[in-house]
């Protein structure tokens, strides 16, 4: 094998292990029964993770930047061999979250350099290519992870979803060597610590305070002191950038309209996309009573969208508009999600296959295309920035989407049993979705 392809497939063990996540979503019934929780406690398992995730993101690829995009992925590999066994042993639910944070630093030094790694490997000119490429790595590991979540719950339990990835991250860590690729100058630019501090107090307050948006109907007051700080922090962030000698991130690129929309497009596709994860394991478990194994294989049907989307996306990503395949994209997206809304107790298996493979099929061409232009629009020397920008903005559509979608169901199956708001839930997602392409106009 050579050197480039074995780089490759390093790079794609390493970057497995982040989006293997989807194992833990197979586990959920498995976790909530185990610590007596009820379903909305549930979310805290992904905000937890995903929050820490995306509020470190940008700082993290900002240090691939500085100091070695190679180095930076090799450290989160090892951080997360270490996270991934104190999840496996964690004897309380408060212990499970704690470690769930851990892992969520180490996810957001692999991820944030990746896109750098896999571009590094080619000429400027199949940037596009190579994005499909690192797509279609991370798409392998989510195609993987309900079908492996499955097995793994059937045989060990929920525990089993997170000590099978310490030994992945382990080996990619220690096979993995490939030159630092950031761009160095004479003079090394300083890591700005305090716009790091401040983007990941305002992001985690901003998440916190949508969590506790369910709790104003009851009387609640947490939100309003947390919509408040995150207020506060994107005021300090904006001056600390605006005055920093090397800031975090090059605020006037979100002065062009098109740019700024185009990130929130991508928050909206994400929160759509992510609907799926998080309600369909538990239609699979108590309306039509499967075992975790077929749960896992029923959901294994999105990421395969998404991998047949990668080598498609890559080849029409130079030759069709970036707005038209972005719209194209997120309208596949909304149809698969509308899809979902129909299904019933009756629905067959093949039906339901169908719906979760064509909306990821769409979130797959919505992404390479959103890399693209990402990517394109930001110079070469922060590309460990762009690649975490672009991951970002997936975080918080993630943890949004898990946040007001729980709190949704919620409200929907009031007083009532079982799942009636199913269906409703996933016409919302898809109008969502079908929204996108009003905010992702972009010039080629």
């Amino acid at each position: 094998m050579s050197p480039g392809l074995t780089r490759i497939f390093l790079i794609g063990l390493g970057t497995a292990v982040v989006p293997l996540d989807i194992t833990v979503n197979v586990a959920f019934p498995a976790i909530t029964a185990h610590f007596g929780l009820p379903i909305a406690s549930i979310q805290w398992v992904i905000i937890c993770y995903m929050l820490t995730h995306g509020s470190l993101m940008l700082a993290c690829g900002r240090l691939g930047d500085l100091y070695g995009h190679a180095f930076v992925f090799r450290l989160g590999l090892a951080w997360n061999s270490v996270a991934f066994l104190l999840c496996a042993v964690a004897p309380t639910f408060e212990w499970l979250l704690a470690a769930r944070v851990m892992q969520g630093i180490g996810a957001s030094l692999i991820a944030s350099c990746g896109p750098a790694l896999v571009t590094a490997l080619a000429p400027e000119s199949q940037r596009a290519r190579m994005l499909a490429v690192y797509t279609l790595l991370f798409a392998v590991g989510a195609a993987l992870g309900p079908l492996v979540g499955g097995l793994l719950v059937e045989l060990g339990g929920w525990r089993a979803v997170f000590w099978f990835r310490a030994p992945l991250a382990l080996a990619a860590c220690l096979l993995f060597r490939a030159p630092d690729i950031a761009p160095r100058s004479p003079a090394r630019e300083r890591f700005d610590l305090v716009g790091s501090v401040l983007l990941a107090v305002t992001l985690a307050a901003f998440l916190l305070a949508l969590n506790q948006l369910r709790a104003v109907a009851d009387g609640g007051w947490q939100a309003l002191p947390l919509a408040a700080l995150a207020a506060a922090g994107l005021y300090a962030f904006i001056l600390q950038q605006r005055r920093a000698k090397a800031p975090l991130i090059d605020l006037t690129l979100f002065r062009a309209a098109e740019f700024s929309l185009l990130n929130l497009g991508n928050i909206v596709a994400q929160l759509a996309a992510f609907v799926p994860l998080l309600l369909v394991p538990y239609f699979l478990d108590r309306v039509l009573a499967y075992p975790a194994l077929t749960i896992g294989l029923i959901l294994t049907a999105g990421p395969l969208g998404t991998m047949a989307a990668s080598p498609v996306g890559g080849r029409l990503a130079g030759r069709v508009p970036p707005g038209r395949l972005l719209a194209i994209g997120a309208v596949l997206l909304a149809a698969g999600l509308g899809l979902i809304a129909t299904w019933q107790a009756s629905t067959p298996v093949p039906l339901l296959l169908l719906a979760l493979a064509l909306q990821g099929f769409g979130a797959g061409l919505f992404q390479i295309a959103y890399l693209d232009v990402v990517t394109a629009r930001m110079p070469a020397a922060a590309r460990g920035v762009a690649g975490s920008l672009t991951l970002l903005t997936r975080t918080i559509g993630v943890v949004t989407s898990a946040s007001l979608f729980t709190l949704l169901f919620q409200l929907l199956n009031a007083g009532r049993p079982g799942l009636e708001g199913f269906g409703t839930a996933f016409l919302i997602a898809a109008l969502l979705a079908a929204a996108v392409p009003l905010l992702t106009r972009v010039r080629r």
